[in-house]
C-alpha cells in the first residue's frame, strides 16, 4: 500500500493501556503492540476500538484520505495511543483485513460439511451463494482497499486477499474431485481449476451486483443463476426441477 500521512502528538496516558495481563497468552502474536508487548484487557478494548474506527470510516472515507489523528478521535483516545497498536494506518488496515480472512473460512467450513448430493447439494449451492455474497457486503469496502492495494503490487494485501479464496477453491474442488471419483464428471476436469474458476465468479458478481441490479437483472435471478452453475459444476448433474 502506498504510505499514508500520518500525525503524531504527545500524550501523558500513553503506555497506560498496554501494560502486560499475565492471564494473556503472550505467544498471540496478532495482539502484540507495537513494541512488542501484549496489551491487558483494557489496552485489548482500546485496540478493538480503533479497529472498529477504522473499519466505520473506510465505508465514507478512501484509505488514502484516512488520518491517525481521526480514527484516534472517534475512537476517544490520541494519536499517540494508536501508534502502541499499530505502525500506520496500513497497518491498522492490515489487521482487519486478517480479521476479515479468517471470517472468510467460514465458507469453505460450509462447503465441506454439507451434503452435494441431490436436492441437498443444490440447497447448499444456494447456502454458499448467499453467505458468499452477504460475506461481501459486509466486508465490502475493506476489500476494495485490499484489491486496489493488492493490484498495485502489496504482497501482504495479496495474501489477505488470497488466503479465504484459497481455501475455498480447495473445498470446492474436494466436492469436483469426489464426483470425479464418481463418475459423475469427466475424468479430465481438474478440481482446482473448476474451484478457482468457480471462486472468481462469485467474487466477480458479488462486486458488480449492483451493476446488475441496474440493468434490471434482479438479485434473485443473479442468485439462482449462480447456484445453479455451482451445483452442476462440482457435481455433474442438472439442477432439481424447479430450482
Amino acid at each position: 500500500m502506498t504510505s499514508l500521512p500520518t500525525e503524531n502528538e504527545p500524550d501523558e496516558r500513553a503506555g497506560a493501556d498496554l501494560e502486560v495481563d499475565a492471564d494473556l497468552e503472550l505467544e498471540d502474536e496478532d495482539l502484540r503492540a507495537a513494541d512488542g508487548r501484549v496489551p491487558g484487557r483494557r489496552g485489548r478494548a482500546t485496540r478493538a476500538r480503533l479497529l472498529e474506527c477504522t473499519a466505520e470510516m473506510l465505508h465514507e472515507t478512501s484509505y488514502r484520505d484516512l488520518k491517525v489523528v481521526e480514527i484516534a478521535r472517534g475512537a476517544g483516545t490520541s494519536p499517540a495511543t494508536f501508534y502502541q497498536y499499530f505502525r500506520d494506518v496500513e497497518a491498522a488496515i492490515l489487521v482487519l483485513g486478517e480479521e476479515m480472512a479468517q471470517d472468510g473460512m467460514q465458507l469453505s467450513a460450509l462447503v465441506r460439511e454439507r451434503s452435494w448430493k441431490g436436492k441437498a447439494g443444490y440447497a447448499a449451492a444456494e447456502e454458499l451463494v448467499d453467505a458468499f455474497l452477504a460475506f461481501w457486503e459486509e466486508h465490502r469496502s475493506l476489500l476494495r482497499v485490499v484489491d486496489l492495494a493488492t493490484l498495485e503490487g502489496d504482497q501482504r494485501a495479496r495474501q489477505v486477499r488470497t488466503r479465504f479464496t484459497h481455501e475455498l477453491t480447495v473445498a470446492l474442488s474436494e466436492v469436483v474431485d469426489a464426483s470425479r471419483k464418481e463418475g459423475k464428471l469427466p475424468a479430465e476436469v481438474d478440481p482446482m481449476a473448476t474451484g478457482g474458476v468457480l471462486v472468481s465468479m462469485l467474487g466477480q458478481v458479488a462486486a458488480h451486483l449492483y451493476g446488475f441490479e441496474f440493468w434490471g437483472i434482479r438479485t434473485d435471478d443473479t442468485r439462482r443463476s449462480m447456484a445453479r452453475v455451482i451445483y452442476t459444476a462440482v457435481t455433474g448433474a442438472k439442477p432439481p426441477s424447479g430450482s
